[in-house]
């Protein structure tokens, strides 16, 4: 519709990508140039999915997958439900104080749409909209210090919605995309970051831990997907180890503002990679 806004993405998520579509986007697009298929295997908050639909660039496949069910769920819900989304956020927001945060924090909803509008208003209003599980797959972060969180945002979720129409949106580990993704598809992975030191890591969104061997076994999977033409897009730190395990593709350094480590001193600007791997598709542009 003429004059709607574009999709952004509906939930805050550590590490998303909004600041660096700049860099990413043009990537992207260039690969995409005759592509059939799109696949993101760890959606976290899909700044660069949106931005394409926002752009009219995708494909007539899409394929987004995560291993949390709770967001899995949650993407499902505003691509199936957005209405039902909406009017359980505008409760929440009517009802919104540190009470009925802890209150809706305990509590265990048996309807998906009511899972779904938990997710995104503990989201909205918890520490530095920070996902984080204890191992018994308890979301455990305390409520955050806003004067007027944005709890419903209607206008975007019924974008956000229209952008997701003909997506197929799963919960998988990253592996499955090596079947799902099809010579002169994108794959962009957007994984849990190497630690730049033992003391900076942060790869717990979920229950479980993404640490070396699942990092190296991506690469791998990079490697594979590239050598039978599908195009490949990885963001990750810029660490020697991930420079070895990228070694003989194309490794791009951008620089991204990070804000979530328990120290202000070291926040700020920190280099990173864009990873290429595949086809080469043309020029960047």
């Amino acid at each position: 519709m003429p004059g709607t806004p574009p999709p952004r993405p509906f939930l805050k998520w550590a590490g998303g990508k909004s600041q660096l579509l700049a860099e990413l986007v043009p990537r992207a697009r260039a690969a995409l140039c005759g592509a059939g298929g799109y696949h993101e295997p760890f959606i976290g908050g899909g700044a660069l999915f949106f931005e394409l639909a926002a752009l009219g660039a995708l494909p007539p496949r899409v394929r987004l997958a995560d291993t949390n069910p709770n967001l899995v769920e949650a993407w499902a819900t505003v691509r199936d439900d957005v209405e039902g989304l909406i009017r359980r956020l505008a409760e929440h927001q009517a009802g919104h104080d540190e009470a009925h945060y802890y209150e809706v924090r305990a509590a265990v909803p048996a309807e998906p749409v009511d899972r779904a509008a938990r997710l995104v208003y503990l989201n909205k209003t918890c520490f530095n909209g920070l996902y984080r599980e204890n191992s018994k797959g308890q979301y455990n972060v305390p409520m955050g210090r806003y004067a007027r969180p944005s709890i419903l945002d209607a206008t975007n979720l019924r974008a956000c919605s229209a952008a997701l129409q003909g997506a197929e949106v799963v919960r998988a580990p990253f592996a499955a995309v090596e079947a799902a993704a099809a010579e002169g598809d994108l794959v962009y992975f957007d994984p849990p970051y190497d630690p730049l030191s033992p003391t900076s890591s942060f790869t717990r969104y979920a229950r479980e831990d993404f640490g070396a061997a699942d990092q190296e076994a991506l690469a791998g999977l990079f490697g594979r997907l590239a050598a039978r033409g599908v195009r490949v897009l990885l963001s990750n730190s810029d660490t020697p180890r991930v420079r070895a395990w990228y070694a003989g593709h194309a490794v791009d350094t951008v620089w991204a503002a990070r804000s979530v480590n328990s120290r202000a001193d070291r926040r700020g600007k920190v280099a990173e990679v864009l990873v290429r791997g595949g086809p080469e598709p043309g020029p960047v542009r």
